[in-house]
């Protein structure tokens, strides 16, 4: 019998081997004009094996890069678009830059940190208590999310006194919102199983359809 692992490997498995024995074939097409016809059908039956990405801006370029290496890159064609190479595919991406910066406080997260050197920077003392009052807020509603306990605000001003080094100063009688507050609360409040509200509506049928 004549087994897949007995066979020659697909390079692009996700086409089928029928593709694969159609771009052998295109490799063996002499004239120029019948190859670049034959590759283009390739490209047809390629692009309606995946017809949802279709309206995918490089959806044809990607086809005819894949035809490339399913050829080994061996198929003289006139593609409209450069034709990939070895090398070029064996490229490794550039190494993303990561920020070694430490957070000192993880659950409030950089963005804090950030608006709080914003804040020591203002001049103008009404703008720069609102942001500190704006800052206060967003970090116990921050601390609310990762600890079930509530949180003074004490802590908080405290916590932000720290991340300043001590050049912020509170505004005196600044009071927080409450974690209760609607807008503190709807994200941490749990939201009910789907299967729970269809028991729910099927009780509630049971009751306005008795037994007579």
């Amino acid at each position: 019998m004549d087994y897949n692992s007995n066979r020659k490997h697909l390079v692009l498995p996700e086409y089928g081997r029928n593709v694969q024995k159609m771009v052998n074939f295109a490799m063996t097409v002499e004239d120029r004009d019948e190859r670049n016809r034959v590759a283009k059908s390739i490209i047809a039956v390629m692009g309606n094996m995946y017809p949802h990405l279709r309206d995918v801006s490089d959806f044809r370029h990607k086809l005819w890069d894949h035809l490339a290496i399913m050829s080994d890159f061996t198929l003289d064609i006139d593609s409209p678009y450069e034709a990939p190479t070895k090398e070029k595919l064996a490229e490794k991406p550039d190494q993303l830059p990561y920020s070694n910066q430490r957070i000192k406080y993880k659950h409030y997260g950089r963005t804090i940190e950030s608006l709080i050197t914003k804040a020591i920077e203002m001049e103008e003392p009404k703008e720069k208590n609102a942001l500190i009052q704006m800052i206060a807020n967003h970090m116990k509603k921050s601390y609310t999310t990762w600890n079930k306990d509530s949180v003074p605000d004490d802590k908080i001003f405290q916590d932000i006194i720290q991340l300043s080094d001590g050049q912020l100063q509170i505004p005196e009688e600044l009071k927080l919102r409450e974690s209760r507050d609607k807008d503190f609360s709807q994200k941490n409040k749990k939201r009910k199983n789907p299967r729970d509200q269809r028991n729910d509506n099927r009780n509630d049928n049971r009751k306005f359809h008795k037994k007579r």
